[in-house]
């Protein structure tokens, strides 16, 4: 399925094209590459095994045209990443790629602020179609989805609390669900316990929850929405 992106212009009109790269796999990310070359030769493209480098990279490039996101990352799961992505740096386009090809994962990657899916089934020259029509400033899914299948109730209705968080309690979220106290996401966000209480406090509020266990339980269902097939 193919949609137009409203407000957005081609991504190779004018200039090269800056995709960065984020799988684990090196040699996925080789195929990507290899696919994205092909369409859109002189592409600058970046490649990272981590969400932690591919925040480097989006925080050091001048630009970047287009993430291409793993749902499974050595140091994120699930929807964590897209949907910090997606508050932080709202303006970068982000494609996921996955192997895991349920419609329910589909569906939910649009419902959180993806710009397409691309199954790693694909071999490259489909793949390269695909980016093709992507970089023309579209959205891309397998044909054979269909995004209005209604949510249920109480999906939807946590799809709406979390995109209600901004990018520094979508982290923090993300570090609660890691175990991580107060003082040691302080450290590692470089600021005060203070201030991760108060983003603690905002959280529970935002998610409509009593405790850091329930919020941490509603990250879970994020990262795991499609269920045990959520994998790759």
């Amino acid at each position: 399925m193919i949609k137009k992106r409203p407000g957005d212009t081609p991504l190779n009109a004018g200039h090269s094209a800056r995709i960065a790269i984020a799988d684990d796999h090196p040699l996925f990310r080789g195929a990507l590459r290899q696919a994205v070359e092909a369409v859109v030769p002189g592409t600058e493209i970046t490649e990272s095994g981590n969400f932690e480098s591919l925040l480097e990279v989006l925080a050091h490039a001048d630009s970047v045209d287009l993430a291409l996101l793993d749902l499974t990352l050595p140091d994120v799961q699930g929807f964590s990443g897209l949907l910090y992505l997606r508050a932080q740096y709202p303006e970068v386009p982000v494609v996921i790629v996955s192997a895991n090809d349920d419609p329910v994962v589909i569906r939910r990657s649009i419902e959180f602020g993806a710009s397409g899916f691309i199954p790693k089934s694909l071999d490259v020259p489909t793949m390269g179609a695909v980016f093709e029509t992507i970089l023309a400033g579209n959205t891309w899914i397998p044909p054979d989805i269909d995004l209005n299948q209604p949510t249920d109730q109480e999906t939807g209705e946590l799809v709406r609390r979390v995109a209600s968080l901004t990018p520094q309690q979508v982290r923090v979220l993300m570090m609660l669900s890691q175990g991580l106290l107060n003082k040691q996401i302080a450290y590692e966000l470089a600021v005060s316990e203070a201030t991760v209480k108060a983003h603690v406090s905002a959280i529970l509020q935002k998610l409509g929850v009593e405790s850091r266990t329930q919020a941490v339980i509603a990250a879970a269902r994020i990262a795991t929405a499609a269920g045990p097939a959520s994998a790759a």
